[in-house]
């Protein structure tokens, strides 16, 4: 069976740094966008024969702040990626969008390009918990940024929120996730903040709510979320049942993707060989642009320890969680390896197994991280 191919593109650029980020992003007030999306197009050309053949049946568009890209430059990569290898018919295309950059007259262009989802980082609805959080807008634009979304035609828009911020409590919490839903959203995003290497808040930690409330407002929002008639389909998204996240499912189903723009990894499958390859551009903007450069970093092709670690970590993340057949088609090894570590898993009651399909339970979910590694350290012994 062939492997879906999806198509990543990052734009590396923000107007500000947020404290808690540590994806590969740069502050800038100005920035070479023409001379960027040449290099773009650039990388398209040059992963053609990644594809062998494939059509692209995803786009995302990440960051950073792809909103600060003007319509025109985002028509011109999607239109180079349809003439290039062709989107399979109905393909998803999501760009993210800082409510601190939306534009009526770009949501508009964007839609026009072929946009078809949009993902709005509204993190939370509280003036308050954005200042704390370094956020570039407000409350009331984040609103706005939703509204205008909607008058401009999206009709599959995805609300970014984190919860368990500095000094939240469990009301504002829940606050959030209800203004969310107010707007009938599509999809909404709900992750818990974590504090990362390499970000602001590592150096300097802020004072996070309690363990006990961190849980009430786990629960009490999935409570909230899947009355409302929300899915929860993965760890932390929740979608109506027409409207999952197609870009991100390829991920944890361990699809192939390209990834195009500084930083972007990318990750393909040899369909003769049957061997799988991980590559990566050069994060730095500057480094990227510089045509005397190839724009590829470096690559490997993936060992069956990480093959099995990749995947078992994306699939389980899935509430449907994976058959012992998608795991052989998907990584070319024998579902037998694991077969004993797996039934030990479902005898403790943190993974459950029927017709030779493994998911996690409620508990197994929340003790994702112990589960895999009981996996995977008893296979790698």
């Amino acid at each position: 069976m062939t492997q879906p191919l999806g198509l990543y593109v990052h734009i590396p650029w923000c107007v500000r740094k947020c404290p808690y980020c540590d994806f590969n992003s740069h502050e800038a007030q100005h920035f070479p966008e023409r001379e960027y999306v040449q290099r773009l197009i650039q990388d398209l050309e040059d992963d053609l024969q990644r594809a062998e053949g494939r059509k692209i049946s995803s786009m995302f568009f990440g960051g950073g702040t792809p909103s600060l890209f003007s319509a025109t430059s985002i028509a011109t990569v999607i239109t180079s990626a349809r003439e290039l290898y062709g989107l399979v018919p109905d393909a998803e295309i999501t760009l993210e969008a800082n409510p601190g950059t939306a534009d009526a007259a770009n949501f508009l262009g964007y839609r026009k390009a072929g946009v078809n989802r949009l993902s709005i980082g509204v993190q939370s609805f509280s003036d308050q918990s954005l200042s704390e959080l370094g956020r570039i807008h407000s409350a009331g634009e984040a609103h706005a940024a939703i509204q205008m979304a909607r008058k401009c035609g999206f009709s599959n828009i995805n609300v970014d929120l984190m919860h368990g911020l500095p000094g939240q409590t469990v009301t504002a919490g829940l606050n959030d996730l209800q203004r969310a839903i107010a707007y009938n959203a599509e999809h909404i995003s709900w992750y818990q903040l974590t504090i990362e290497p390499n970000t602001h808040f590592y150096s300097k930690p802020p004072q996070l709510p309690a363990e006990s409330n961190l849980e009430e407002i786990q629960l009490r929002g999935h409570e909230l979320l899947v009355s409302a008639g929300y899915q929860h389909y993965e760890v932390s998204a929740y979608g109506h049942a027409d409207h999952r996240g197609h870009h991100n499912l390829n991920y944890w189903r361990f699809g192939d993707y390209l990834g195009i723009g500084a930083g972007a990894h990318g990750k393909t499958t040899h369909q003769t060989l049957g061997t799988q390859e991980r590559y990566w551009r050069r994060r730095q903007p500057a480094e990227y642009l510089d045509q005397g450069k190839d724009t590829v970093a470096g690559s490997r092709h993936l060992s069956e320890d990480e093959l099995m670690e990749e995947y078992l970590m994306n699939a389980l993340r899935q509430r449907d969680g994976f058959s012992l057949k998608q795991f052989e088609r998907a990584t070319g090894l024998q579902a037998s390896s694991l077969q004993r570590r797996l039934a030990e898993l479902v005898d403790q009651g943190l993974l459950c197994e029927e017709n030779n399909h493994i998911a996690c339970t409620a508990v197994g979910w929340q003790f994702l991280d112990s589960v895999l590694t009981a996996l995977l350290t008893e296979e790698n012994q």
